[in-house]
């Protein structure tokens, strides 16, 4: 019943729609269920002439470890992906993401980008004692630390990765299955629709640091709004959840 209980607060177990209000706006920041939070921002192939029929693929993978207790990131993960279906990046795509046609013919393909997040996953997962929101079968161990995803919105890993991965016939890291949409979270909390990352960021008096449609650095700004969030008193749980209810 722990177990259960436990995964209901997660946000993993559905339960009848409970509004959550933003009654601790100003306050100190709330205990968190989670003592870290894994910030994922792709950037994939786009093009600007109606071709959304194309099978967009991740060309950026970044990802960033944010600390609940102190804000701080402590480790990050970061690479180019080489495209396979349209391996020729789209001036569009070239000039919105920053991102040069080198830097992903240099790039690795999405199933070598996979493994080496799982080696990096493994290595913060020993250094810190963390376990995700999926794996919650044994709690004894005081010393475990809970870690979740965070995007801003369902796209990518709902939709980006999720397709790519079945496309391709890739073996998803099961972990990615679960995630807190930050875009959500905020219009929730703050009871106002963000106007994009960077409007969000603005209304919460913080600055865009680095370059929009860089993956990392749209990672590490999302951290950051995220931070400001549980200052505020916002209490950071599960969203979206591709696991089948049990």
């Amino acid at each position: 019943m722990a177990t259960k209980r436990l995964a209901r607060q997660l946000g993993l177990i559905r339960r009848k729609s409970v509004a959550p209000t933003n009654g601790n706006v100003g306050r100190s920041k709330s205990k968190q269920l989670f003592d870290y939070l894994i910030v994922i921002d792709f950037e994939s192939t786009c093009w600007n002439d109606g071709k959304r029929h194309q099978s967009q693929e991740i060309i950026e993978f970044p990802a960033v470890l944010l600390s609940t207790s102190t804000g701080e990131i402590e480790s990050e993960f970061h690479t180019y992906v080489q495209p396979q279906e349209h391996p020729i990046l789209s001036e569009f795509c070239m000039e919105l993401t920053g991102i040069k046609q080198a830097q992903v013919d240099e790039g690795v393909p999405l199933r070598i980008c996979l493994s080496q997040f799982c080696k990096w996953i493994q290595k913060i997962q020993q250094q810190k004692k963390i376990i995700f929101a999926t794996g919650i079968s044994d709690l004894s161990n005081s010393e475990v630390k809970l870690c979740a995803f965070v995007t801003w919105s369902d796209w990518d890993l709902g939709v980006c990765l999720e397709y790519e991965c079945k496309r391709k016939q890739l073996l998803k890291p099961v972990f990615l299955n679960s995630w807190i949409d930050l875009r959500v979270t905020y219009k929730i909390f703050y009871r106002r629709k963000p106007k994009g990352l960077s409007g969000a960021l603005q209304e919460v008096g913080i600055e865009f640091l680095g370059r929009e449609h860089s993956g990392l650095d749209d990672s590490r700004n999302t951290a950051l709004l995220a931070w400001k969030m549980i200052r505020d008193g916002c209490l950071m749980k599960i969203t979206r959840s591709l696991n089948k209810d049990k």
